[in-house]
């Protein structure tokens, strides 16, 4: 009896407990200052062609002159105690963590209409608490000030719908008439877009449009809100787009946009009370097509109702202009951009910079190391014990080029290990990665974190033969009257050598050359047949990471897809993650109509047939000749006295 009594009065000091914070929290918020929900964030952006992409005061259509159908959809699929709660549904909170401690997980969501629009306005951050909190203050700020019907409005206004903002510029996109008019089976297929813009666009997939809109209308006759006869009725509508050729209508615009709105927050020259103050014309990088070709790649190559990630950054490597951007799979859910604020272990997309360093002293493209398993031991009896792929091992002396083709670990950690680990280290810093990376053996392989935006960067150096660029989405900022207020300024530094960086740029085509088919496949050989331009190309992974990047003169392309709690990526999805890439180049020079020219041979560089397994010079026996490049005076060739391969310069010292 008396545990009963003790429950009784915890239960109603918590009831007492939850009625003080809640009666708390809205006198804090009738006090505090009204905040704007019509103005915030209210800013034109242009694209690199100065075509207008975003403004989200465009097109507001009162709720009123929304379809009931839609609005309707939209509570019911939403929030369907939007009526009944103050900005934070605690019955919907305490289902959903029930549900996500029977499954060890997180995936069951609990965010209120309220809530999402305050996120959609304000926020720009992941799933943390702090951002939670955040938005759960603000929701009930928005509720304190603003009735449901002006809250409802502002959200339907503001929502992404495929790419397309706003019910009113949807309803035009989609079915070429005003949101006033749509029916019911139209109103329950856009009702069901923003859960996942990539995946239910109906002009993308119809056949998953279909379904979640079919599901939508069960909710809904479950609910009540339909008759058997209307949910029929709609479930047999034929459905007609009036599909626009709109290509700025795209589901990852939001990424980019938030990419933007911090840049230009971090611009010196424009106080942050000019910005808030609104109507700023800020003209970008955005290059639609690079856009569209990314968006569609990911969309195509991505499994569905699955929380894997994706993130993507085009660049052009000669100013560092970001082309396109994605930062993850599905705004509405997650506004943390993956491609530049998240840091994973980059694996072999690492070598590059390695291989650099070592051309840079004294190795070529011929230089050797036996590949096999090994066990490096270091003063204190520390061991690092390096694998290949799947284990697999020449167990012979390979060339860089080999070592590449394969991505080979052992040949990767020596060539460290002899260079010194700092050496990396300095380099890394030399093309602009900004993270402090340790100078362990592991380094060469990837094992420390770094963002995709800097690895883009630093791959640009590269495809520019050699300068280092800034990254940046902003090529001018004025006024609503036109006045200039920012002009991003050009700067290019020189930190590679030319006819280095040519002889890499040139190694890394390796990694889908049939040529170096033997005891084992370069790792993009796959690729090969899609290929009509060529690139210098390199994957990468960890358990929990997949990468590629690569590049040529007209642009250099980063992709990292998995998941955000490093959860194990399973093998199954590489293959879809490589098509996102060369999908995506292709698609993007093939839409330029670019004449892609490769880089032009030095001066001070010369080419010679060898054997790509060993880097020895081809003879009559030799099987798969390729041709490497060397600075003049390194290049290999046989001595006709005694047929081994020696070096010019060994061969002067013999003299």
């Amino acid at each position: 009896m008396r545990k009963v009594k003790f429950l009784l009065k915890g239960c109603f000091c918590l009831i007492i407990l939850f009625i003080i914070f809640n009666l708390g929290m809205f006198l804090y918020c009738y006090i505090t200052p009204k905040i704007d929900i019509y103005k915030s964030q209210s800013y034109y952006l242009y694209d690199s062609d100065s075509n207008l992409v975003f403004n989200n005061n465009d097109d507001w259509v009162a709720l009123s002159k929304i379809s009931p159908y839609l609005v309707e959809a939209t509570i019911n699929t939403e929030d369907k105690r939007f009526f009944k709660h103050f900005g934070i549904d605690y019955i919907r909170v305490a289902k959903a963590v029930l549900v996500n401690l029977k499954s060890f997980s997180m995936k069951e969501g609990a965010s209120t209409i309220t809530q999402q629009y305050a996120r959609n306005l304000f926020l720009n951050f992941d799933k943390t608490w702090s951002r939670k909190m955040e938005e759960a203050l603000l929701a009930f700020e928005i509720e304190t000030h603003y009735s449901k019907e002006q809250i409802l409005e502002g959200y339907l206004n503001t929502i992404d719908y495929g790419g397309v903002y706003g019910i009113e510029n949807a309803s035009y996109y989609y079915f070429g008439k005003s949101s006033e008019f749509l029916n019911l089976a139209e109103s329950a297929l856009l009702c069901g877009i923003p859960k996942s813009p990539y995946y239910y666009s109906p002009l993308v997939n119809f056949d998953r449009a279909k379904e979640r809109q079919e599901l939508i209308l069960k909710m809904m006759l479950n609910n009540e809100v339909i008759t058997k006869e209307e949910y029929e009725e709609a479930i047999n509508y034929e459905l007609v787009f009036e599909k626009a050729d709109d290509k700025k209508s795209l589901a990852g615009l939001m990424y980019f946009k938030d990419a933007v709105i911090n840049e230009l927050y971090n611009i010196s020259g424009i106080p942050k009370s000019v910005i808030d103050t609104g109507g700023l014309k800020v003209y970008t990088t955005l290059d639609i097509e690079g856009q569209t070709q990314l968006e569609t790649a990911i969309s195509n190559n991505m499994k569905e109702n699955t929380d894997f990630q994706v993130a993507g950054i085009l660049m052009q490597p000669d100013n560092g202009a970001v082309l396109a951007l994605v930062g993850g799979v599905n705004y509405n859910e997650s506004q943390f951009n993956r491609a530049i604020n998240a840091k994973r272990q980059v694996g072999s997309t690492m070598k590059p910079f390695l291989y650099y360093a070592a051309l840079e002293n004294g190795f070529t493209a011929s230089s050797s190391f036996i590949s096999e398993k090994t066990i490096f031991t270091f003063s204190g009896d520390k061991t690092y014990a390096p694998k290949n792929y799947n284990d697999r091992y020449p167990n012979k002396p390979i060339s860089m080029a080999a070592a590449i083709a394969y991505s080979d670990n052992i040949y990767a950690v020596k060539t460290h290990l002899f260079l010194g680990e700092e050496v990396l280290v300095d380099m890394a810093k030399r093309v602009g990665i900004s993270s402090n990376l340790s100078a362990i053996p592991s380094l060469a392989l990837g094992s420390e974190e770094i963002s995709l935006i800097d690895m883009v960067r630093g791959y640009a150096t590269f495809a520019n033969e050699g300068y280092k660029i800034k990254p940046h989405f902003i090529t001018k900022v004025t006024d609503s009257k036109g006045v200039v207020l920012y002009e991003f300024n050009e700067v290019k530094e020189s930190v590679l050598n030319k006819s280095i960086t040519f002889i890499l740029n040139n190694l890394l085509t390796s990694t889908y050359d049939t040529g170096f088919i033997d005891y084992n496949s370069p790792t993009l050989v796959n690729l090969l047949p899609e290929m009509t331009h060529k690139y210098a190309v390199k994957t990468g992974s960890s358990g929990s990471d997949y990468w590629i990047i690569g590049y040529n003169k007209n642009a250099v392309l980063g992709v990292w897809s998995g998941y955000d709690d490093n959860r194990e990526v399973n093998f199954d999805v590489y293959n879809e993650h490589k098509n996102i890439w060369i999908q995506t180049m292709e698609g993007y020079l093939v839409d330029k109509d670019r004449k892609t020219e490769w880089y032009n041979i030095p001066s001070n560089v010369v080419g010679v047939l060898v054997n790509p397994i060993t880097g020895e010079v081809a003879n009559e026996n030799s099987k798969n000749s390729r041709i490497f490049y060397y600075i003049k005076g390194t290049e290999p060739y046989y001595d006709m006295a005694d047929l081994d391969l020696v070096f010019k310069e060994d061969n002067k010292k013999k003299e």
